[in-house]
């Protein structure tokens, strides 16, 4: 290193700056690792619990369908009990990750359209023989789940335990309850079935607030007890038609 001075300048030579070294970065270090195979979520258990669920919709669906509904309420209810299992289940988990709750919610919305939509729809159009005015308000019910489901998926529980509008579920447990007295109630039954499909369809999409009666470890046990007690009841009452 020289130094020299003229008329008061300051001069460096020979002096070589060089940029401080900085480490080379990997871009691949950033990326988002790959999403999990789709069927990775399968053994999820309880995604397995919505499935069995969505298996009881299909038999009663299928039930309906050839006039069984002693068959097709035994399907209903229990759709019913594996939904409330599932939320019970996941929330007692631990560990499981946020994408595996996030798929779970997702599914459940969609297997929901099934049990309470569907189902009581195809219930509802095949005990009335195919008539115009059955599958009027079986369109309606239809309409009416789909619009409730898209709403909570959007908006979630009002205060973070109450639901806007009759929450689905409730529509299987007020239809297999009404069965009970089909016997009782005769040929007219057809019609209290109709009322009470469009009752629901209304009251599914109104402004009243319901709670979530599924967050309650005591309401799931009564509800599978009282689901035990429905399967026992109609299995009877089919047997007896055999």
């Amino acid at each position: 290193m020289h130094l020299s001075t003229n008329q008061n300048h300051l001069h460096l030579k020979n002096i070589t700056i060089s940029a401080p070294h900085r480490p080379s970065v990997n871009p691949s270090r950033f990326t988002e690792p790959p999403p999990p195979s789709i069927v990775s979520f399968f053994g999820d258990i309880p995604n397995l619990c919505s499935f069995a669920g969505l298996a009881c919709s299909a038999v009663a669906i299928y039930s309906s369908i050839h006039a069984a509904y002693h068959v097709a309420m035994i399907g209903m209810i229990w759709a019913v009990a594996f939904d409330w299992a599932d939320g019970l289940i996941a929330r007692g988990m631990k560990g499981r990750s946020e994408i595996q709750g996030k798929f779970g919610a997702q599914l459940d919305v969609l297997i929901d359209i099934v049990s309470y939509g569907v189902t009581p729809a195809v219930l509802l159009v095949c005990y009335g023989g195919f008539e115009t005015e059955y599958l009027a308000v079986a369109l309606f019910v239809l309409f009416a789940s789909a619009l409730r489901l898209s709403y909570f998926s959007v908006f979630g529980l009002s205060g973070g335990s109450h639901y806007t509008g009759l929450a689905l579920d409730n529509n299987n447990i007020f239809l297999v309850f009404i069965f009970i007295f089909e016997g009782w109630v005769g040929e007219s039954f057809a019609g209290v079935l109709l009322s009470l499909s469009l009752l629901l369809g209304i009251l599914n999409i109104s402004q009243i607030k319901t709670p979530k009666l599924s967050s309650n470890p005591i309401n799931v046990v009564l509800l599978g007890s009282y689901t035990v007690l429905i399967t026992c009841f109609f299995y009877w009452k089919q047997w007896n038609q055999m």
